[in-house]
């Protein structure tokens, strides 16, 4: 999949464990794992919003495309 997910290494830099990020946010630990992983299909604009603004980061911070 040319969409690399990078939610781990914007975490990091805050320091944030997915637990914590998932309370924040108001997602569950489940959906949030399987958005780290890329496991997903697809994001809602709103949650992308509310990670981003938690973890004080762009989207493109989180969401890159890898070209082949």
């Amino acid at each position: 999949m040319p969409i690399i997910v990078n939610l781990d290494v914007a975490m990091a830099k805050k320091k944030m464990s997915l637990k914590e990020l998932s309370e924040r946010v108001g997602i569950s630990m489940t959906n949030l794992s399987l958005l780290k992983t890329g496991k997903v299909k697809g994001i809602r604009f709103n949650t992308l919003e509310s990670i981003c603004e938690i973890l004080e980061c762009k989207p493109g911070d989180i969401l890159d495309y890898e070209i082949e």
